[in-house]
This record gives C-alpha cells, sequence and structure tokens, in this order.
C-alpha cells in the first residue's frame, strides 16, 4: 500500500508569526505526525503550495487536480485549509481511480491541543477503504466531498440535510 500526501497548507500547518499572535502558514508538520503516529506504510509528501485556505485560488486548484489527474498513484491525502475545503474537493470530482480524502485542522498541529492528528488519522483510514471519489475527513467523520459543509458558528463538518 502506497498513499500519496500532498499538503497545500490551512491552519493544520500554521505557527505564530510576530509578537501581535498573527498566524502564518509554516512548514507542513505532516512527516512528524506519521512519524509520532509509528505509520508503517509506505508514503511519501509533496507540497505543492502553502496558503491559508481563503488564499488559494482557481488557478490553484487547476494545479492540483492537474498533479493528480497525471499522477500516477491512487490513494492521496490532501491537507487544506478548512475555509475552502468543500471548493477544492468539488474541484477534484471526476478523476476515475483516484481514492481522494481531503482533511485539515482546526487548530495548528504545533499547539499541545490540536485536531490535527486525529483528522490525519481518519483521512489515513478512509482513503484504504473508500470506492474512488472526493471525500473529506473532519471531526470523526468521513463525508461524500458533494455532502458535506462547515458550519463555521459550531466549528464542525457536518453532512448536508
Amino acid at each position: 500500500m502506497f498513499i500519496r500526501f500532498v499538503t497545500t497548507g490551512g491552519t493544520i500547518d500554521k505557527i505564530y508569526f510576530d509578537d501581535m499572535s498573527q498566524f502564518e502558514v509554516g512548514d507542513s508538520q505532516l512527516r512528524h505526525i506519521l512519524s509520532e503516529g509509528l505509520a508503517t506504510f509506505d508514503y511519501d509528501v509533496i507540497s505543492l503550495f502553502q496558503k491559508d485556505s481563503l488564499d488559494i485560488t482557481a488557478d490553484d486548484r487547476a494545479k492540483l487536480r492537474h498533479f493528480l489527474q497525471n499522477d500516477d498513484a491512487s490513494m492521496y491525502v490532501i491537507t487544506h485549509g478548512t475555509d475552502t475545503m468543500t471548493e477544492t474537493a468539488a474541484e477534484l470530482q471526476g478523476l476515475p481511480g483516484k481514492k481522494i480524502v481531503l482533511t485539515g485542522a482546526l487548530s495548528p498541529a504545533r499547539f499541545r491541543s490540536t485536531d490535527a492528528v486525529f483528522n490525519v488519522g481518519m483521512a489515513v483510514a478512509a482513503v484504504q477503504r473508500v470506492s474512488p471519489g472526493v471525500y473529506i475527513a473532519m471531526n470523526g467523520q468521513v463525508f461524500a466531498a458533494d455532502a458535506v459543509v462547515k458550519n463555521r458558528a459550531e466549528n464542525r463538518f457536518e453532512a448536508l440535510d
């Protein structure tokens, strides 16, 4: 089994940037998360960009889709900011033979209290079990990409009614 991880930035990779407690996307913590989790499967980590998801453009989404479409792997976990995760997931629909699971965090992976490790673990499990398609693994659930919304008021992902 081989999983290709693709990082795009988002809260999962944010760090304190200055004395005013501003955050900036930093280097991905994914390798650390997988190492600490004692991952025994084959994988690699590719960083396509390091952006807050609110800064991800249509061109960025097209670049990600092009990469996945032309890459030889079949299982992908993509770390992504939560604010526009569903938009990116929608753009990735329809890539035959690809299992794609997007995940992220509502608090940075570097924080002592974070959902990042749990969400990455959920995404790793999901990508091994789902049928080809695009999914979002957040808050202990796996959602079809076209059947989920981020509830900003409750700070969680929920299935669409």
